[in-house]
């Protein structure tokens, strides 16, 4: 679902930009370009005509390999858009173990491609390459020739605001694949066998949910006679298993990853304040009484969906996930992960109540992008926008229609409950060469997603649907609280992975201390907090702060 985050992105990417800087920084404006928007010789036919080109264009794109894609060349949707735009495209496929290096090297070497796809081009590269003229701004073409772009535009606003640069400038297109519940994804699940068979109600507060902790500790909630419940668990490196990611949200917004959110257009942690504490003393409560999984600190991914599918008997009670996938297997003999449901977000002792939302997970930026090399840049830009067109889109990521899907029929449902606009009729995952296994760019909106036709032989989309929509959506906080995508500066970005690596190794140990009864919460409290002084806190957050005034700051 997701690519890396901001700050792994810049710690790749700073050496990079670092080889950029004795080029010349020149503006990119587009009436100095020879290869810009009007100079090209080729013309483009207008807006929503088709072919896109009169006579045959080629394009050269550079792309990373795609382990499920046969060949990009033979591709079928390959060959689709070519019959219908006039355009070829001369592949130039990287080995994706080298994409970031090989990326990094055509870049800073001047042997561009038409068109760099499927990278994932980070904001700071796209702002200091945008800002020399190698990659094209896009703005005058979005106004002139962008159909789809702009509908995407008006649909989800967020990918205008997360794609565009400070100087006002989008160099890069996105993929957007807006799937309604990764909105919502820290979720705690819970097993609903145990609570049916103690008498127990779906816990809402922390009091509730730490005691029936304890009596699936103490009250053989699975009938074998023994010890052997471990009440709640989670890994420090699963899919939002860390023991904070939901547990937090009851006594301060805690947003998990570099932990950065808004509080009315500042921008702030919530490790440093005095709710983070109480967090962490009840996280405490919850490891010195053994409700909380001691291995919850160190175990693996692998360890702990072998809690989850413990052959014969369930002994795991909750969990901290993404989803049911990561602790159990989805459609496993046990058929286990069905029976786990989410549990609400908690209510904490000061009356918080809030799930944590991740509103700008649905763009993925940097995923197709001209560069000044491109002879007909106006041609490159209209096919990056026929394929944001709803069948282009189910071409490039599901298949051929009649083939892999189909339009739904009057009276199937989707997976959101309302009429279906499309079925799935063919499974895939290995190795095909009918779609492009999500690369590039695609636009994917929850209306598309949701309108699938949902399959009650696989409900797993239902499932997730529901469990948003009904337990998670009625607490999400404004999207004013969420911390947008930013654009850094080379200096800025160099600066952020060292501060940033810092802080976050120095809080992830303190939680890992303070839980287990290893550091006192009230004796170490304030050199926790000294500490973080001195490993220069206050201009982590200052650089957050300028990246984010110089863009909305009015």
């Amino acid at each position: 679902m997701k690519k890396m985050t901001i700050i792994a992105c810049l710690i790749i990417l700073f050496g990079a930009v670092f080889l950029s800087g004795c080029q010349d920084n020149k503006s990119a404006d587009s009436s100095q370009n020879s290869n810009a928007p009007g100079n090209s010789t080729s013309s483009v036919n207008p807006a929503g005509q088709f072919p896109i080109t009169n006579d045959k264009t080629t394009l050269k794109v550079m792309v990373p390999e795609n382990s499920v894609v046969k060949d990009f060349s033979t591709n079928e949707f390959t060959k689709y858009l070519e019959e219908k735009t006039n355009i070829h495209i001369d592949w130039e496929i990287i080995p994706s173990k080298s994409a970031s290096e090989k990326l990094n090297l055509v870049l800073s070497g001047g042997d561009y491609p038409d068109v760099i796809m499927g990278f994932g081009v980070s904001n700071t590269q796209q702002m200091i390459y945008g800002s020399q003229g190698i990659f094209l701004p896009m703005n005058k073409m979005i106004d002139k020739y962008g159909v789809e772009t702009k509908k995407m535009f008006q649909e989800l606003p967020v990918v205008k605001e997360s794609i565009t640069a400070p100087d006002g400038n989008i160099y890069a297109l996105p993929q957007t694949n807006e799937c309604f519940h990764c909105d919502l994804p820290r979720r705690m699940w819970i097993y609903q066998p145990w609570l049916d068979k103690l008498g127990l109600k779906m816990p809402t507060t922390t009091d509730e949910f730490y005691e029936v902790l304890k009596a699936f500790k103490t009250k053989d909630p699975n009938g074998n006679g023994k010890a052997d419940e471990i009440p709640l668990s989670g890994s420090p490196t699963g899919f939002y298993t860390s023991i904070d990611s939901f547990l937090m949200d009851a006594f301060i917004y805690n947003p998990g990853g570099d932990r950065i959110y808004l509080d009315k257009k500042k921008v702030v942690v919530p490790f440093d304040k005095p709710e983070w504490k109480d967090g962490l003393l009840y996280l405490h409560k919850l490891y010195s009484e053994g409700l909380l999984d001691h291995q919850s600190l160190t175990q693996d991914g692998n360890q702990l969906k072998q809690l989850g599918e413990n052959p014969n008997t369930a002994v795991l009670g909750a969990v901290s996930a993404m989803h049911m996938g990561v602790f159990t297997e989805f459609y496993g003999k046990s058929n286990r992960w069905l029976e786990y449901k989410t549990v609400p977000p908690l209510k904490g002792p000061k009356g918080l109540q809030v799930a944590t939302l991740e509103g700008y997970h649905s763009v993925g930026g940097g995923e197709f992008l001209i560069t000044k090399a491109a002879k007909n840049p106006e041609a490159a830009f209209r096919l990056a926008d026929f394929i944001y067109n709803e069948e282009s889109t189910l071409r490039s990521t599901v298949g051929r229609p009649d083939q892999e899907w189909v339009k739904a029929q009057p009276g199937e449902i989707g997976i959101n409950g309302k009429p279906a606009k499309w079925k799935q009729i063919a499974n895939w995952g290995q190795v095909q060469n009918f779609n492009w296994g999500q690369t590039g760019i695609s636009y994917r909106s929850n209306d598309l997603r949701l309108g699938e036709v949902a399959n009650p032989e696989k409900p797993l989309e239902v499932v997730m649907y529901n469990e948003a929509k009904q337990k998670y959506d009625p607490y999400k906080p404004d999207i004013s609280q969420v911390l947008p995508p930013l654009f850094f500066s080379n200096e800025q970005a160099g600066e952020l992975s060292d501060l940033a690596k810092t802080i976050n190794d120095y809080v992830n140990e303190m939680m890992a201390r303070f839980v287990t009864g290893d550091a006192d919460l009230d004796k170490e409290w304030s050199s926790y907090l000294s500490n973080l002084k001195k490993m220069n806190l206050e201009r982590y957050l200052q650089i957050y702060q300028e990246a984010y005034d110089k863009k909305y700051k009015k």
